[in-house]
């Protein structure tokens, strides 16, 4: 079943919610660089946020293809773009809560691909074992 706009929003929100907070919460723990700690909630957040958004593009785009899916390559491509799209606000205009004096890419790229893969692997795998019936409700949780 391909995910309805408000089921791609709530696995959105759950996933970033659980597994997001999970892998966050090392790189909070750890102090690397100069950077604020809490600089990795505010991208998780923002990743969330402007993934709403998103998400009406996509739901969009997948009306052109023939089977109205969104396969695996389409999720990378998405990742990729998001992950651009959040630098660049950063770098250019600045985003609160995110110093863009001590904004460091090297750590950004390194979280935002644990994230993501851990988003992704959790997705493909562990949803559609441990909640069967989420595939065909078209992604709804509620």
């Amino acid at each position: 079943m391909t995910p309805t706009l408000i089921g791609r929003w709530q696995t959105r929100l759950f996933l970033f919610a659980t597994i997001g907070i999970f892998i966050t919460l090392p790189f909070f723990a750890l102090k690397i660089g100069d950077q604020p700690r809490s600089i990795y909630f505010w991208i998780l957040g923002y990743i969330t946020c402007f993934g709403f958004f998103w998400d009406i593009l996509y739901i969009k785009i997948q009306e052109f293809r023939w089977d109205q899916d969104w396969p695996g390559a389409f999720q990378l491509l998405a990742a990729i773009w998001e992950g651009l799209f959040l630098v660049t606000l950063i770098k250019i205009i600045g985003l609160p809560g995110i110093p863009s004096a001590k904004f460091n890419l090297g750590l950004f790229i390194f979280h935002y691909s644990c994230v993501w893969i851990g988003v992704f692997i959790v997705a493909q795998s562990l949803l559609r074992i441990l909640f069967p019936h989420w595939r065909f409700r078209g992604g709804q949780w509620f």
